[in-house]
C-alpha cells in the first residue's frame, strides 16, 4: 500500500509543476501532456525504486508506458493542430477554477494506476500465468482499438474536405466513441493482470478500471463531447440518423 500513497505524491509533483505553467501562460497544450506524463513517470519511478525487474513487472510497466508514450504524443500534436481546448472557456483564466481540472488529474493516474502498482511494488510477485496472459490480450486489443479510432478520427479532421461533416467511417461507425472503449480495456487488461498479485484488501485495485471507466462514461469523456456533437450537427438529419443507428460506446453493428 506504500506504492499506492508514493504513486499518488508522483502525480501531484507532475500535476502541481505542469499546472503552475499552464496557469502563468493560460495554455491548454500541457494538459493532456501531463496526464500521460503521470503515468509514465509513476511507472519509471516506482520499478526503479521497488527493483521491479522480474519479467511479468518488466511487461506490465511496457505495457503502461506503450500506452502512455502513445497517447501522450497523439494527444499533444493533435492540441498543437487545433491550437485550444475549448473544455477550459472561461477556466483558463481562473487560476483555482482551473487547478480543480489538475487535481482531478491527479487523483485519476493515482487511482487508475493503482493495478499497476501494486504488480511492480510487491515482493512476493508470481510468475507469469493465466490471468496475466488474459490480461495482455485484452490491453493490446484495447491499445489497437484506441490507435485506430484515434488515426482515423485525426485523419478526418486534418482534410479540410470533412469540415463540419460527421466522423462515420472506420471505428466510428460501429461507436460514437470507440476510442474510450479501447481505453476502458486497457485499463481492465491491466487489472486483470495484477489478479495473481492480488489477496484480501488489495482486491480493492478493481477501483481503477471502475473509476477510469465511471470518468469515461459520465463525466470528463462521453457527455462533454457528445453535447459538443449536438450544439454543432444537432439540426443535421444525418446526424440524428447516425446518432440513432450507433452505439454509443461498445462497437456494434448498426441499428436499422
Amino acid at each position: 500500500m506504500t506504492g499506492i500513497l508514493f504513486a499518488f505524491l508522483i502525480s501531484l509533483g507532475v500535476n502541481a509543476v505542469f499546472f503552475a505553467i499552464a496557469a502563468m501562460k493560460k495554455t491548454d497544450l500541457l494538459t493532456d501532456l501531463s496526464y500521460s506524463l503521470s503515468f509514465l513517470v509513476i511507472t519509471a519511478t516506482i520499478t526503479l525504486a521497488y527493483r521491479a525487474f522480474r519479467p511479468v513487472q518488466l511487461v506490465l510497466a511496457f505495457l503502461v508506458v506503450a500506452w502512455a508514450v502513445r497517447l501522450g504524443g497523439y494527444r499533444f500534436f493533435r492540441m498543437r493542430r487545433i491550437g485550444i481546448d475549448h473544455r477550459f472557456d472561461g477556466i483558463r483564466e481562473k487560476p483555482l477554477a482551473f487547478a480543480r481540472f489538475w487535481l482531478l488529474q491527479t487523483c485519476t493516474a493515482g487511482i487508475v494506476m493503482m493495478p499497476a502498482v501494486l504488480v511492480l511494488s510487491t515482493q512476493t510477485i508470481r510468475h507469469i500465468g493465466p490471468w496475466t496472459v488474459i490480461g495482455s490480450l485484452l490491453w493490446a486489443g484495447g491499445f489497437l482499438l484506441e490507435t485506430l479510432s484515434d488515426g482515423q478520427r485525426s485523419s478526418f479532421g486534418s482534410d479540410p474536405a470533412n469540415e463540419g461533416k460527421i466522423l462515420a467511417e472506420g471505428m466510428w461507425k460501429y461507436s460514437r466513441h470507440p476510442n474510450y472503449f479501447g481505453e476502458i480495456l486497457v485499463w481492465l487488461g491491466i487489472f486483470l493482470y495484477s489478479i495473481p498479485s492480488l489477496t484480501g484488501p488489495l482486491y480493492a485495485a478493481a477501483l481503477g478500471p471502475v473509476f477510469i471507466t465511471f470518468l469515461l462514461v459520465f463525466v470528463t469523456g462521453i457527455p462533454p463531447h457528445e453535447r459538443a456533437a449536438n450544439e454543432r450537427h444537432g439540426d443535421d438529419p444525418a446526424y440524428r440518423e447516425y446518432k440513432r443507428r450507433t452505439s454509443v460506446l461498445v462497437p456494434w453493428f448498426r441499428g436499422k
